[in-house]
């Protein structure tokens, strides 16, 4: 875990104080709305990437489903037809996940930091050049401790959270089509993204109110900069190919 100490928590601890330090009020949940942005900023082609390829996977289902039906009792001529589909529509099935991975160490390094910023207690060592700020302000605009459960804003984080599924949720196939053995996985899909378009902000709900504060504005934050940016790539992506709108 040196590494992961070394390389990335100690870097960001170091930023958050940076900034805490460099603001003209000691407020830390702005100086954590600052590094969110300053880390999204940094991850952005990532989760672009990322998102582009959860939306092409979702646009061939259909396609893959017909491929099911007509080798379900092939497999190893599913798998090369599947390869086939993926190259003839230009789709990387990695590429919705793999960004992801890559972001899961910094998010992990961003949780501590933020749990050690918002101690005054042990800390990562700082840099020479960052001022050591004492103590730490833990209250947000006067008057929302961060050091303690912010259920207001694991609230908002949870409505965000909503909003974000609702953007990416899967369209169920038209009704004539449903009983169709073809669309019968995307419609399972389409349901399972439902369930979990309610599932995953009451999650974040619960959690947010357990954890500091903090880490709840963190949450906040990033998810709605992560629906400004699915904003952006399904407009771009309509403007592009006008069918897909």
């Amino acid at each position: 875990m040196s590494w992961f100490q070394t390389f990335l928590a100690e870097p960001m601890y170091n930023l958050l104080v940076w900034i805490y330090t460099a603001l003209p009020v000691e407020d830390i949940g702005i100086a954590i709305i600052l590094l969110t942005v300053l880390i999204k900023i940094v991850l952005w082609p990532l989760t672009g990437k990322s998102l582009q390829g959860q939306k092409a996977l979702q646009s061939i289902q259909p396609k893959m489903n017909e491929l099911k039906k007509k080798y379900k009792d092939n497999k190893e001529m599913l798998s090369k037809e599947m390869m086939a589909l993926y190259k003839a529509e230009k789709v990387n099935p990695a590429s919705s996940c793999l960004p992801l991975l890559v972001q899961l160490p910094i998010l992990i390094a961003l949780y501590q930091v933020l749990l050690v910023g918002l101690n005054n207690g042990d800390r990562y060592r700082l840099y020479s050049f960052v001022t050591n700020p004492g103590t730490i302000n833990e209250m947000f605009l006067g008057f929302i401790d961060l050091a303690h459960p912010a259920i207001w804003i694991a609230v908002l984080a949870g409505i965000a959270q909503y909003f974000q599924a609702k953007m990416l949720q899967a369209q169920r196939p038209p009704k004539a089509l449903r009983e169709k053995e073809g669309a019968k996985d995307e419609d399972m899909m389409a349901t399972m993204n439902k369930s979990m378009l309610y599932f995953m902000p009451a999650i974040t709900i619960v959690i947010g109110a357990t954890f500091p504060g903090g880490l709840a504005l963190y949450w906040l934050i990033v998810t709605l900069l992560s629906i400004f940016q699915q904003y952006l790539v399904f407009k771009n992506e309509r403007e592009t190919d006008p069918g897909k709108s």
